[in-house]
């Protein structure tokens, strides 16, 4: 891929619990950064969506990154026009390095990831 279809800023969120220091109350979960990147955001077209369909049912929208350690399936993606999208599934490494990119199947419309 080259680096010129990075061109979309997009923030990967993971979602942390804290503790009431005076009570030892579980805190409500908030999302907050984990990475902001540069990614290449596609719809599915209805090919690759049927295709994705027999794994990922959910999934309507792949986002391809440089690869980062550390993103799962149980992270969200919050896009540059403000829509929440959750990972469906594990990312995808590249399949000639499996250490350049990063593909992420991901649905939108989900209310808190």
């Amino acid at each position: 891929m080259q680096a010129g279809k990075l061109k979309h800023r997009v923030q990967i969120q993971h979602r942390i619990t804290t503790q009431d220091p005076q009570t030892g109350e579980q805190l409500t979960p908030q999302w907050v950064e984990f990475a902001t990147v540069y990614a290449s955001v596609e719809d599915l077209s209805a090919r690759d969506f049927i295709a994705a369909q027999a794994g990922q049912s959910e999934a309507k929208t792949r986002i391809v990154i440089r690869y980062r350690k550390g993103i799962t399936a149980a992270m969200r993606v919050l896009l540059d026009d403000g829509t929440i999208c959750g990972i469906v599934g594990p990312p995808l490494a590249d399949a000639k390095s499996r250490r350049e990119y990063l593909t992420l199947l991901v649905t939108s419309g989900v209310n808190d990831g």
